[in-house]
């Protein structure tokens, strides 16, 4: 598939506000991406011609911000309205193999969904896992460094070498990763054996590490996961914020070099995995 028919649907609804960086990501990419608010795949208040379908779409992205202010649980609302009408295509969609992204809280929508971790099934009623509030008790808006740890099943992250630290950053008020308690040894056990978990958070020395290093306390230090199939992937921190260098923090220490920044492989990634495999 050529990059130009690439369409790559950022979904909104009230209260994103990161869906400008991440249209933008994708497309500087040369895909086509477009903004598409729930409303147009549900059908609701939006005409014909505004209508949309999931399967118009190669890939999609749920964005950061405070979808429906949050209440309940970060995501939770843009979740129910998804699954309400939208669990059946979706489910299909992702058991065809089409990637779907969730930053920040997409994320948070992801686990709310049920798609993530994506154990025994592609959707679950009840979720497996949710993004709780950080340890620190406050919004946290930071630089963050993150590990790679994943071995090749993660879609979005394939041309970025195991190990390697890259600097994204993070700005969340819940994204601590928490699974049932009297599961969540076992539940980190199933993510290891699968290859799922893809980031986590180290400090300057590429050490696993606490708070601050750790914006948010998860377990395992855990900043990013993956469906079993790879191709349903959530984290916290916003690689469209890293896209070039100069929106790193650190560029005017480090000189800017290259224009490339460290998250711009997230996108790179996933793009080139569409254009072979559609």
């Amino acid at each position: 598939m050529k990059l130009a028919d690439i369409r790559v649907g950022v979904i909104r609804i009230e209260g994103t506000n990161c869906e400008q960086e991440s249209l933008d990501a994708f497309q500087r990419l040369g895909t086509a991406p477009e903004f598409v608010h729930l409303k147009q795949l549900l059908g609701i208040d939006c005409t014909k011609e505004e209508t949309r379908n999931l399967f118009d779409y190669q890939c999609l992205m749920i964005p950061g911000g405070f979808s429906a202010g949050d209440y309940i649980r970060a995501g939770a609302i843009f979740a129910a309205r998804m699954k309400s009408q939208l669990a059946r295509p979706l489910r299909e969609f992702v058991e065809q193999g089409y990637p779907v992204l969730g930053v920040c809280n997409g994320f948070q929508v992801l686990t709310e969904l049920g798609l993530l971790p994506g154990f025994d099934e592609t959707i679950r009623n009840v979720p497996d896992a949710c993004l709780y509030l950080n340890d620190s008790s406050r919004f946290e808006c930071r630089p963050t460094l993150l590990k790679h740890e994943n071995s090749g099943t993660c879609v979005f992250t394939r041309k970025i070498p195991k190990d390697s630290v890259r600097l994204i950053p993070s700005a969340h008020a819940e994204g601590k990763l928490l699974f049932p308690q009297e599961k969540q040894d076992a539940y980190i056990k199933r993510l290891l054996e699968n290859d799922q978990i893809v980031f986590r958070y180290v400090d300057p020395d590429g050490k696993y590490a606490g708070y601050p290093w750790n914006p948010n306390g998860s377990p395992w230090n855990i900043a990013g996961i993956c469906n079993p199939a790879g191709t349903v992937f959530g984290m916290m921190p916003h690689p469209e914020r890293s896209f070039y260098v100069h929106q790193q923090p650190t560029w005017t220490r480090t000189g800017l070099g290259s224009e490339i920044g460290d998250g711009r492989a997230i996108f790179e990634s996933v793009v080139d995995y569409i254009s072979k495999k559609f």
